[in-house]
């Protein structure tokens, strides 16, 4: 009994939820006033974009644990080898990479010229509100990255990338759209795993770096990211396993990781 209590204490410590780490729950960060959104004509009907094409933005929201900021640096390496040259990263680590991950600077981030092909990879604590920016002191909820989203990335094919605890959240209505892949760390009422001070990566990340590798399609990806987190989960004995989700859009059913 002892070892089972213990074992479940570790689970808790190791999760990726706001709530164990802040003992109360974050507010919604301030959702900013509508900008200027950019008109990008959706390229999936017509191709693979190239890499070169692609615009991504890396978010390490939290500080708390290694393997937020490892996971997005590790990421970046990756697109880089494979030629995406528009890599834009923010870290709730002052200076340690880029700009703040504060609420204000996840939409300006992704500004600039109309691309033609969005990835934005959140990787953080997170709660049945959001995705939580330690900045901030806040969680990101679905209103607010739609809009970053949209005003960012226009109607260009976005994969979007949530890991984090009740990930699921961002797979409701005002997410999907056609233009759009979004793949979640967990569903909506479960926790992930990984987070610990202890942990070079989430479960998550380390399931989704391994995949990127090999993978072709963001499909393919997804579920072998979801075997991958299933495998560690089983090993670990968790009861409840954290369920990544995954949604695509009707425009980009078979859109390509960058590079492939």
């Amino acid at each position: 009994m002892r070892l089972v209590a213990a074992l479940a204490a570790l689970l808790l410590l190791a999760s990726c939820a706001t709530t164990a780490q802040e003992g109360r729950r974050p507010p919604f960060c301030p959702v900013p006033g509508p900008g200027a959104a950019v008109s990008a004509p959706a390229q999936a009907s017509a191709g693979t974009p190239p890499a070169a094409a692609w615009r991504a933005l890396l978010v390490a929201g939290d500080n708390s644990s290694p393997a937020f900021d490892n996971g997005m640096k590790a990421l970046r390496a990756r697109l880089a080898e494979r030629g995406v040259t528009d890599i834009r990263m923010l870290s709730a680590n002052a200076g340690n990479a880029g700009a703040l991950a504060s609420p204000a600077n996840l939409p300006r981030a992704l500004h600039g010229n109309p691309p033609r092909a969005c990835l934005v990879y959140l990787t953080s604590h997170g709660t049945t509100d959001g995705v939580f920016l330690q900045p901030g002191r806040c969680s990101m909820g679905t209103t607010a990255l739609d809009q970053a989203l949209t005003e960012g990335c226009g109607n260009a094919p976005t994969a979007v990338v949530v890991s984090a605890c009740h990930s699921g959240v961002f797979l409701g209505a005002g997410m999907r759209k056609p233009n759009r892949v979004i793949l979640t760390a967990a569903a909506a009422d479960r926790v992930s795993f990984g987070c610990s001070a202890d942990d070079d990566f989430t479960y998550y990340d380390q399931c989704f770096l391994r995949q990127f590798e090999t993978a072709t399609t963001w499909r393919d990806l997804a579920a072998g990211a979801k075997t991958c987190v299933q495998g560690l989960e089983r090993r670990l004995g968790v009861r409840a396993g954290s369920d990544p989700q995954l949604f695509i859009g009707a425009d980009v059913e078979n859109l390509r990781l960058p590079g492939r």
